[in-house]
């Protein structure tokens, strides 16, 4: 079944780029001029950027971007200086980035992957790990914070967004309809309503909603110091908005002693 649950969101994130969705859509060479000059941020939830005294100065740091692509948050750091590998299950994201590696002259590594096995790294090799909303479309987390702790050098950040589990509460066709109605038990997995058939004939992703015991406790249990959090919305797009945050982040440090 995981391997299933695997191809259809990867053959999802195929479709997605066809459509342009916006998390697929690349940056444009203004966002890259300034991205040269200094002047530049990324997001990674939905609207709010990532704090800038969250990064390390980036000239020369290895950068990590974990289930990020899509040509937005990897070509920005490496247009700041960075040395940017990005990571994604999706080679229609990665050519996105790889589009504006060329468009920019920039040098970007690309690797198709799944998030959960970092095994082609070796030990401490990166600096930082920026790591999109994305853990939503595996349905083990555990092994992504293990994994991202071995491949940083100590003193390493780890920036993670990924959803409330609060969302996965809500019906979402339901919420189409102007109605907040509370249905499913947390932890949410996709699988337990539908097959990656189903999904795949509703042109839909199959998502899980990881409690926050798995998001932040799994990241402490791998030995990560949690140093900054925050939360972010759709910026008002969703009825849920009203309510409640659906989107948390925490930076995370692999401690140097």
């Amino acid at each position: 079944m995981t391997k299933d649950i695997a191809a259809r969101n990867r053959a999802y994130w195929e479709e997605k780029v066809r459509e342009t969705n916006r998390w697929t859509v690349p940056v444009d060479h203004d966002v890259i001029a300034e991205a040269r000059r200094g002047r530049w941020s990324i997001v990674i939830t939905a609207v709010k950027p990532v704090p800038a005294e969250w990064f390390p100065p980036l000239p020369g740091r290895r950068v990590l971007c974990l289930a990020s692509g899509g040509g937005q948050q990897g070509p920005v750091l490496a247009a700041a200086g960075a040395e940017v590998t990005v990571l994604d299950i999706s080679e229609g994201q990665l050519e996105q980035d790889r589009l504006v590696a060329r468009r920019e002259g920039l040098n970007i590594r690309t690797v198709c992957a799944d998030m959960t096995d970092l095994s082609l790294f070796d030990e401490e090799c990166f600096d930082l790990i920026v790591h999109p909303v994305s853990n939503l479309f595996v349905p083990h987390i555990r092994p992504v914070w293990r994994e991202a702790f071995r491949v940083l050098k100590k003193g390493g950040v780890l920036m993670s967004g990924f959803m409330n589990p609060a969302f996965y509460l809500f019906d979402w066709d339901l919420q189409q309809q102007g109605i907040l109605q509370a249905c499913h038990p947390l932890p949410y997995a996709d699988a337990d309503y539908h097959s990656p058939e189903e999904a795949a004939r509703r042109h839909e992703a199959m998502e899980f909603g990881h409690t926050l015991e798995e998001q932040i406790q799994g990241q402490l249990e791998a030995g990560f110091v949690i140093t900054g959090f925050y939360e972010d919305t759709f910026g008002g797009e969703r009825l849920l908005d009203r309510f409640t945050s659906s989107f948390l982040a925490t930076r995370a440090v692999k401690m140097k002693v």
